[in-house]
């Protein structure tokens, strides 16, 4: 290969001559600009720290003042708040001392007056059941206010205990048997014959009245008393009334 010594000269000298003018017209006047912006630069950035520094004071000291201000009113809160947890649970001690006292009262009057109510709920419909026994028996011919209840009357008996049914009679005391009327013979022969086949004796019966027993027929004894008898069915009528207007009350 071969070199054109004359040719690598002149590119040589117009390379040297080409970064001489740009080291004389164009890098020095940029380095020179680069300077001044970084003497711009670095006296802005600090008269920024200068302004930072200067707000992060104020904004501590703000901080600060919140703070005391926050406390003075979290202790005022808490002083507001005491007294009126302290007021509050006065009045309500009080308010429910009196409420109390007042639901007593109530309570008790209207236990009273519920009591009240169921007597004489009972009562009214021991009166009627009384005022329609009387109307339908007004209806029945006189004989089934006793034939009926004859066969009731030893169902009863024999529904004692054996020990209670042979002492029935002890000692010679006969039986009382009580009608709302007179019985006539055949009924109490019927009543004598009814009792003998449960007891498997004869016993001794003394009749009695009551028209109270409305109709049906009652045996009492020393030791025992069997019931078949409206007034019987009656007095359990009521005591279902009331157990049943308590339990409701």
């Amino acid at each position: 290969m071969h070199i054109d010594w004359w040719t690598l000269g002149l590119q040589t000298v117009n390379a040297l001559v080409l970064i001489w003018l740009l080291a004389r017209f164009l890098f020095r006047p940029v380095a020179r600009m680069v300077a001044e912006r970084q003497q711009a630069a670095a006296a802005l950035m600090s008269e920024a720290a200068a302004a930072k520094a200067a707000t992060v004071a104020a904004q501590a000291q703000a901080t600060a003042e919140v703070a005391r201000f926050a406390q003075q009113r979290s202790q005022l809160l808490e002083a507001a708040a005491a007294e009126a947890a302290a007021l509050k649970a006065s009045l309500e001690s009080t308010a429910r001392a009196d409420a109390d006292r007042l639901r007593a009262t109530a309570q008790t009057e209207i236990d009273a007056m519920r009591r009240d109510a169921a007597q004489a709920d009972a009562a009214r419909a021991s009166q009627l059941a009384l005022d329609i026994a009387a109307r339908l028996l007004d209806r029945l011919p006189p004989q089934a206010r006793v034939a009926g209840f004859i066969d009731g009357l030893a169902t009863a008996l024999a529904n004692l205990p054996d020990a209670t049914r042979a002492q029935l009679d002890a000692g010679g005391d006969g039986l009382r048997l009580i009608a709302a009327r007179a019985l006539s013979r055949d009924e109490l022969a019927s009543c004598r014959a009814a009792l003998a086949h449960v007891l498997g004796r004869d016993v001794a019966l003394e009749a009695s009245i009551d028209p109270a027993v409305i109709a049906g027929l009652e045996l009492e004894a020393p030791h025992a008393i069997v019931r078949n008898s409206f007034r019987d069915d009656l007095a359990h009528l009521k005591t279902e009334l009331l157990i049943h207007d308590t339990n409701h009350a």
